[in-house]
């Protein structure tokens, strides 16, 4: 919480300390001036979608969009403020809210081969709350300058990059009860007898770029479509990482319905396979590979700061 506030502060001081400027930039449209500096407040529905350990395709698991499962799509939706210097480049604070979600049964199809991966039976889901703070680069306004001569584009293809503040949960389900799995240590994280696995962080920072289009509806409304991937620094969006561990330790951290979750969801191959008994070491996760996850916006925004001509 301490860091959403920080950005939003810095945010609020970068655009209240930019100065009003009153002259003319150049015309709009009969009604209104191209002011230097206007801002943009909107929102967004957008599909959600994650690359994790989980899912996948066929063959060995691949990295990045080979590796996409469609069907796992979720909707998600945000708000954003922007402050656009003469539709060149912008600051803008964005908040997006959804949830990702990923499992392994999608490869049952092609389960001979996976090698193992649609055995190892697990799944996840998990809300994602993000604040970011991103910059925006319009091309066509940086390279030409346009005047009262000159009209100016109503479309605008622009990149962005910037640093945002996310907090996820990732949850499995058991007995039809949706159970929180950072909790259980699943890989064991914080025991001594894996000093190497630390708890990981359900609020983390992540890096955001992404590429996008504006078109210009009226001199008041704008609509956007845009692509943001984000970069992480943890493997555990999906609480899956690496080996597994020896499951007789837990009673020695957990008792009661904790412990008697740790067993069933740490390891689930013998869902499939009643005879199945798990081994220490054996691989769960790409250890090597972070996990990532991305949105596909389509935005609405409405512009004030224009000057009108009296």
């Amino acid at each position: 919480m301490k860091k959403i506030c920080f950005i939003l502060g810095i945010t609020l001081l970068l655009i209240g300390s930019v100065k009003k400027v009153s002259a003319q930039y150049y015309f709009y449209n009969d009604k209104y001036y191209y002011s230097p500096i206007v801002f943009e407040l909107g929102g967004s529905v957008a599909a959600m979608n994650c690359f994790t350990d989980l899912g996948g395709g066929k063959g060995v698991g691949k990295k990045f969009i080979k590796d996409l499962n469609i069907g796992k799509t979720r909707m998600a939706g945000s708000i954003y403020l922007n402050a656009m210097y003469k539709d060149a480049v912008g600051l803008r604070l964005e908040g997006t809210f959804g949830e990702v979600t990923a499992d392994d049964k999608v490869l049952e199809k092609h389960k001979e081969t996976t090698f193992g991966r649609y055995e190892r039976n697990l799944h996840f889901k998990s809300k994602i709350t993000e604040f970011m703070l991103a910059f925006e680069v319009h091309p066509l306004f940086i390279f030409k300058k346009y005047d009262d001569n000159s009209e100016a584009p109503r479309i605008s293809p622009y990149l962005l990059g910037g640093i945002g503040l996310f907090s996820f949960n990732p949850q499995a389900k058991l007995n039809d009860k949706w159970i929180d799995l950072q909790p259980l240590s699943t890989e064991g994280q914080g025991f001594s007898e894996y000093p190497d696995r630390k708890p990981y962080k359900l609020q983390q920072m992540n890096i955001p770029v992404g590429a996008g289009i504006k078109y210009e509806l009226t001199d008041k409304l704008n609509l956007r479509a845009e692509l943001v991937y984000r970069k992480l620094s943890t493997d555990y969006l999906d609480d899956v990482s690496s080996f597994n561990i020896n499951p007789n330790v837990y009673p020695d951290y957990f008792t009661g319905a904790k412990l008697n979750n740790a067993y069933f969801l740490n390891d689930r191959r013998h869902e499939l396979d009643p005879t199945y008994i798990t081994a220490e070491g054996g691989e769960r996760g790409n250890p090597k590979n972070n996990d990532s996850y991305f949105t596909f916006n389509l935005k609405i925004g409405y512009t004030f700061g224009r000057q009108s001509i009296k």
